[in-house]
């Protein structure tokens, strides 16, 4: 079956920057759809970002500019660099993989675990 697994977490200031990845496993070719979600305590899961099977990407407005989705189909990785962090993108970050793409929909079939992401003022 498919696995999906975050790494790359963690705490850092305000201004700086964390780089989270995800490796998908289990299909047999790249032309898979990826997107990451974040989800705060008492908040609904939001989507963040999300890369199509073309490599069309979509952001929320509220990371646009600072976020920046990628995909390395050799390695079967999907790379999130978040640049100039701000308190409030504090928060449980899960990478989520379909054949089909939803964008920033909620409907992929394959999530991770979650990896967090604290960010201090």
């Amino acid at each position: 079956g498919v696995r999906v697994v975050e790494s790359g977490g963690g705490s850092v200031q305000a201004g700086r920057s964390l780089r989270l990845s995800c490796q998908v496993s289990g299909y047999k070719y790249s032309a898979y759809c990826t997107a990451w979600f974040r989800q705060a305590p008492g908040k609904e899961r939001e989507g963040v970002a999300a890369i199509d099977s073309d490599g069309y990407t979509t952001y929320a407005d509220s990371v646009k500019g600072r976020f920046n989705i990628s995909k390395d189909n050799l390695k079967h990785t999907i790379n999130h660099q978040m640049n100039n962090l701000k308190p409030e993108d504090t928060a449980m970050y899960y990478c989520s993989a379909d054949t089909v793409g939803y964008g920033l929909g909620k409907e992929y079939n394959y999530w991770g675990q979650g990896t967090q992401v604290i960010v201090s003022s």
